[in-house]
């Protein structure tokens, strides 16, 4: 069992905007079933780690499509936010070490994903609870907004691949 962060970045190191959307994304052409792809990434995920800004952001995106994951997703946030039908979403607040514990356990051996932002995931390395990151870099640069990782840390390469225009880095966390 491990917890991963899987996202992608911009070439100058954002994951959102300034008003922290991922449209810029979403207009990327990623092969879904090439290297590094997210379905086979999410096969093994058990439960789900994100932060306020990225669930607001997912659920004004899905508009009144279903709630994307059967996983148990825990959000931490400060704000009381709305829960999408049939999803299992806890709020929580305080240290993810906290949440970590009743994370693993409910992700019954999986992996955890911490879906976003990069301050939750520099949360958990601070904690020593993030073992390896899964970074897909866009053709593009958003010149300003959300960091990949707003602390220093350090990272063992692991694995690189193509992804059609993305340069995909798989690392381990090492400090």
């Amino acid at each position: 069992m491990a917890t991963h962060f899987y996202t992608a970045s911009s070439l100058d190191g954002f994951i959102a905007t300034a008003d922290h959307s991922l449209e810029w994304l979403l207009s990327q052409d990623f092969d879904q079933d090439g290297p590094m792809a997210y379905p086979a990434f999410v096969e093994g995920i058990g439960a789900l780690a994100m932060g306020a800004s990225t669930y607001e952001w997912l659920l004004r995106a899905q508009g009144e499509e279903p709630w994307p994951y059967t996983q148990p997703t825990w959000v931490f946030t400060h704000r009381e936010l709305a829960v999408p039908s049939g999803a299992d979403v806890r709020f929580v607040q305080g240290e993810v070490s906290d949440a970590h514990a009743a994370m693993r356990l409910a992700a019954g051996g999986d992996d955890i994903w911490v879906v976003g932002g990069g301050d939750l995931a520099g949360q958990f390395a601070d904690a020593g609870l993030l073992d390896e990151v899964w970074i897909q870099f866009a053709p593009v640069t958003l010149g300003a907004g959300a960091p990949l990782f707003p602390r220093a840390l350090e990272f063992e390469l692991l694995d690189v691949a193509r992804n059609r225009g993305f340069l995909c880095g798989h690392y381990r966390v090492v400090g």
